[in-house]
């Protein structure tokens, strides 16, 4: 009987054993599949609600409410002056804004890319504080051949007649890196085609107008595109004919004049005539 007990009690305690055994397998392997699971799983970002296009919008369009959705963006990428308030981007009892820049789907509704509500959007929104709209009269050669577009930088040169000169034609810069507005009635910077422009407006403070105005009533103007990235300031240039075709100009000599000695002579009058009789120089 007691040989039974002990044959009962070995057992039962392998039978434990083995299912205790079994046990801790299935729990280090649940674990590891645990621990996969979560190196798989996408890191949880911080995202905000931002609006952005529901459709493709140009540039003069009203901006209406249906023309926009809010998605999630990522907190650290929200694009400078994006809308996150329906109140801010549509106030209440307030007229639409206009779209200034071209739009794509989904694509985040920025301050820059609108106006203020109520706002035109024409030229007056891209003058900045203190600057003027002038227009420069320009042709095919003069003009980059249609090459330009709203938003592009421009040197301007001026080509006239010279009094001091010589009267002959002087090219000069006058104003350096002015930027474009509009082209002939385009301020569009969306259209990528070419165009010849007849006249060009830029943005300019007063006296770059006057100095402008006057260049233009006196000569003619000829434009120069500038690089995107280029930040170069041009310094001040000056050409004639002959700095072009390379002649020097001979410094005047000077002429010295003798000065002729008048003989030496007295004056005497016989009857009604003045007589002048020679007589010897003293120096």
């Amino acid at each position: 009987m007691r040989s039974l007990f002990g044959l009962v009690l070995v057992v039962g305690i392998g039978l434990a054993g083995f299912a205790v055994y079994m046990v801790n397998g299935y729990m280090q392997s649940y674990e590891q599949q645990l621990a996969m699971e979560r190196a798989q799983r996408p890191e949880v970002i911080p995202t905000v609600e931002v609006y952005v296009a529901t459709a493709p919008l140009r540039y003069g369009e009203t901006l209406d409410p249906e023309d926009v959705r809010k998605v999630a963006w990522p907190e650290n990428a929200v694009p400078e002056g994006s809308f996150m308030d329906a109140a801010v981007l549509f106030p209440e009892n307030r007229p639409h804004r206009f779209v200034l820049r071209s739009m794509e789907k989904d694509e985040a509704i920025m301050a820059v890319k609108v106006t203020e509500p109520g706002e035109d959007a024409g030229l007056t929104n891209r003058l900045e504080r203190g600057m003027r709209a002038f227009a420069i009269r320009v042709d095919v050669a003069s003009g980059v051949s249609g090459f330009l577009r709203p938003s592009d930088r421009v040197d301007v040169y001026w080509t006239g007649r010279i009094a001091s000169n010589g009267g002959g034609d002087v090219t000069k810069l006058i104003e350096s890196g002015v930027k474009l507005i509009a082209v002939d009635q385009t301020s569009s910077m969306d259209d990528a085609g070419t165009t010849i422009a007849r006249t060009v407006t830029v943005a300019v403070n007063p006296q770059q107008v006057a100095n402008l105005a006057q260049a233009q009533s006196t000569g003619r103007l000829s434009l120069s595109l500038v690089g995107v990235e280029d930040d170069t300031v041009a310094e001040a240039i000056e050409v004639d004919q002959n700095a072009l075709l390379g002649i020097e100009t001979p410094e005047p000599k000077e002429i010295i004049r003798k000065e002729e000695k008048q003989p030496c002579a007295i004056r005497t009058r016989r009857g009604s005539e003045v007589v002048m009789i020679p007589i010897p120089c003293t120096d």
